[in-house]
């Protein structure tokens, strides 16, 4: 899986239907793309808790997503919980 750059200027940029994953993933796939996204959405200030994350995933064209408990399991087992921020709620 190859990663692609994303800028400001992309309109793949704000979660439009296109997608640069493919719409099935294996799990090791799949953490590394919700550890991406979730990075990502964090650096952005938007919101980036389980929900929000099983949404924008699914906003890429991601199909095969498991559940918003079990996204924020790998999210928590990932280390990207920071209390610190409402945000992430």
């Amino acid at each position: 899986m190859q990663a692609a750059i994303r800028s400001k200027s992309d309109p793949m940029y704000d979660d439009q239907t296109c997608s640069i994953y493919p719409s099935s993933l294996t799990r090791e796939e799949l953490e590394s793309v919700i550890k991406l996204e979730w990075l990502d959405l964090y650096n952005l200030s938007k919101p980036c808790g389980p929900k929000a994350l099983w949404q924008h995933l699914r906003s890429l064209g991601i199909v095969d997503l498991p559940s918003e408990n079990v996204i924020g399991g790998i999210v928590k087992k990932l280390g990207l919980i920071n209390w610190a921020y409402d945000r992430c709620e």
